[in-house]
């Protein structure tokens, strides 16, 4: 097999490899063992760092499951291999608060929570920023499928990774402009198979372990298991019901379903609609403990509000055009960008109006911007999607915000 060639460019303009200290965040999986082999081939000063987050006493055997014990071990052996220096640092205490008991929070009130995000933005991309500096890094690599590159005016840009079905943008999309001057990430040109292949030449035993598959502080797979336990008081049953008011069933609590689900709804023969069609979780209203059900063209989104919008394209995001700019959205990791408008709604909030219907949107999940359709198109930035509108359903629209017929004219 051809390996791409990897790239050579100094990670520090005008600085040598010799004299560049780099600090690469070990998961124990392939392809952060394979970004601090590369980096040490290239002669740079490389330090390998793991993370432990969480209690992984049940989880130590499980696959999928990142930085629990065996993940550790594995980044222990992949860097005695390499030769370079490596550091297990306690976190457990940071992701609990900052991660787990937001993710339950979240879910208990109805939204889909993407924890990865917030890994990503309060722990490796803070504390463990904080940590690279102690130990006098030039540069903090990862092994996200993600490229970055100098944007011409001082700092750097994002830019979906080149392996499209790798792509790891909408995960990263609350990362800083400052942050991204120290953020390296050598595997955005590389297909996963040519990285397998490098990790196999370095001589590395992780080279065809799994892929982490599950969120990696839930063992079991569950979600409501994790929230019954650190949210116990918010599991309150309540009633399934139709978008035209009819009550359906009855519910042991809003954490067992999620927008978008069909199955496992728990109606017996009352899960068929009125016409036969099936019943599809539209909307959970946490307050009222209700989950709302409806045919599948109930779940089309025609826009989404958005809460702490991080934007690192060119300018300023309160210097956005007053009728919003055209861009492409995502609001989930595994689907494409869609054309969209941005309409900013002030400080760090905005609206986002689709071209054509979204389905399966709920609050809690991320909505990233693009500058473009194609697989290297650049990261704009995004933010998380507090409200949702729905054809059967519009939105109450506070004072002051841009309401969505206006939105809809900017559009065009």
């Amino acid at each position: 097999m051809t390996l791409l060639s990897p790239d050579h460019a100094p990670l520090v303009a005008g600085k040598r490899p010799a004299d560049t200290r780099v600090v690469v965040a070990m998961s124990g999986g392939v392809d952060s063992s394979v970004v601090a082999a590369l980096l040490k081939s290239q002669g740079y000063d490389v330090i390998g760092v793991t993370l432990q987050l969480y209690d992984h006493g049940e989880a130590t055997h499980r696959k999928g499951a990142c930085c629990a014990g065996q993940d550790i071990q594995d980044a222990r052996q992949a860097a005695a291999r390499l030769g370079i220096p490596h550091y297990v640092l306690d976190y457990e205490a940071q992701f609990r608060e900052k991660v787990i008991d937001g993710f339950a929070a979240s879910y208990a009130s109805g939204e889909t929570p993407v924890p990865c995000v917030a890994c990503n933005q309060f722990i490796k991309f803070t504390d463990l920023f904080d940590t690279a500096r102690d130990l006098g890094a030039d540069v903090l690599a990862t092994g996200h499928y993600i490229s970055s590159r100098d944007d011409g005016e001082g700092g750097r840009a994002l830019f979906r990774a080149r392996d499209a079905a790798r792509d790891q943008s909408y995960f990263l999309f609350a990362t800083t402009a400052e942050q991204l001057k120290m953020l390296r990430f050598p595997l955005g040109d590389y297909p996963k198979t040519e990285v397998r292949e490098l990790a196999r030449q370095f001589g590395l035993e992780v080279a065809d372990k799994p892929d982490s598959q599950d969120i990696c502080f839930v063992p079991s797979g569950h979600y409501t298991d994790v929230v019954e336990k650190l949210a116990p008081g918010a599991v309150v049953p309540g009633e399934i019901v139709h978008i035209d008011g009819r009550v359906l069933g009855r519910h042991a609590g809003v954490i067992n379903f999620t927008v978008g689900q069909r199955r496992g709804l728990g109606l017996g023969a009352a899960q068929a609609g009125s016409a036969g069609e099936p019943l599809f979780v539209v909307r959970i209203d946490a307050p009222r403990a209700q989950v709302v059900v409806g045919p599948r063209d109930a779940l089309e989104t025609r826009a989404v509000g958005l809460r702490d919008v991080n934007w690192i394209g060119p300018g300023r995001f309160e210097d956005l055009p007053p009728k919003g700019l055209d861009i492409y959205a995502r609001v989930r990791s595994t689907r494409p960008p869609v054309q969209a408008r941005l309409v900013a709604r002030g400080a760090n909030q905005a609206a986002v109006v689709f071209a054509e219907g979204e389905f399966g949107v709920s609050p809690g999940q991320a909505c990233v911007f693009y500058d473009g359709p194609a697989d290297e198109a650049r990261v704009l930035g995004g933010g998380f999607i507090t409200a949702v509108e729905q054809p059967f359903a519009p939105l109450p629209v506070p004072p002051g915000d841009v309401r969505r017929s206006e939105a809809e004219r900017a559009v065009g």
